[in-house]
């Protein structure tokens, strides 16, 4: 999440305030992609820690603040966009009601949770990330995850992928190709997602391999 969400502010040339909210307007951003420099300071436990402190913590009350003060947009409730947004969530409860199955929302949550964190965790490879692939239309943030991480051929920070390590398994990062900020564009339901990339330039520091013994 921390990747997904500094990519988006970083390209629109946001800041976040001690809200956690970015400068759009209902962008909260958490984890490590609201603190300076993705990953400078802090290695991947203690982002993990970071994110559940941000969601468990910060986030329930300032966005919830926010919501408070949100004003709704006056637009025609019998308008062209309303009544089409309105139609296109009646059919897809429809559909999710057709299924007539006998599992909750929940176990379903749990279950995919599961595969987004065996095959897209800190640890990932290209056969696993396919397979997470195959059932992540459920939840769609997963799905861009797996795709970006997919598209990443390379170990860098706390995101390994198996394929490309040292000979003594450490981190084999790719500076080469992958030295940018990666943004995907949402192009409908079973589209692929548009790659966008924004370079990373670095004048002051030289960028150094990570060693994690």
């Amino acid at each position: 999440m921390a990747r997904f969400a500094r990519q988006i502010i970083t390209t629109k040339k946001a800041w976040v305030d001690y809200e956690l909210m970015s400068t759009i307007p209902g962008l909260f951003v958490l984890e490590e992609a609201n603190f300076s420099d993705h990953g400078a300071n802090r290695l991947g436990a203690s982002a993990l820690m970071q994110g559940l402190a941000d969601g468990y913590f910060v986030l329930p009350y300032t966005i919830c603040r926010y919501l408070n003060e949100v004003r709704p947009v006056k637009d025609d409730p019998q308008g062209p966009k309303a009544r089409e947004t309105q139609q296109a969530t009646e059919a897809r409860i429809a559909q999710l009601f057709s299924i007539k199955g006998t599992h909750s929302p929940d176990s379903f949550h749990r279950r995919l949770g599961k595969i987004i964190w065996d095959y897209c965790g800190m640890g990932r490879n290209e056969a696993g990330l396919k397979k997470a692939l195959r059932v992540a239309d459920f939840l769609e943030f997963a799905e861009v995850m797996c795709h970006d991480a997919l598209t990443r051929k390379e170990s860098c920070g706390g995101h390994f992928r198996e394929e490309y390590q040292t000979p003594d398994g450490e981190v084999l990062r790719n500076d080469q190709d992958f030295c940018h900020v990666a943004a995907w564009a949402y192009k409908g339901d079973g589209q692929q997602p548009e790659l966008y990339k924004e370079p990373l330039n670095f004048t002051s520091i030289e960028l150094q391999q990570r060693s994690y013994k």
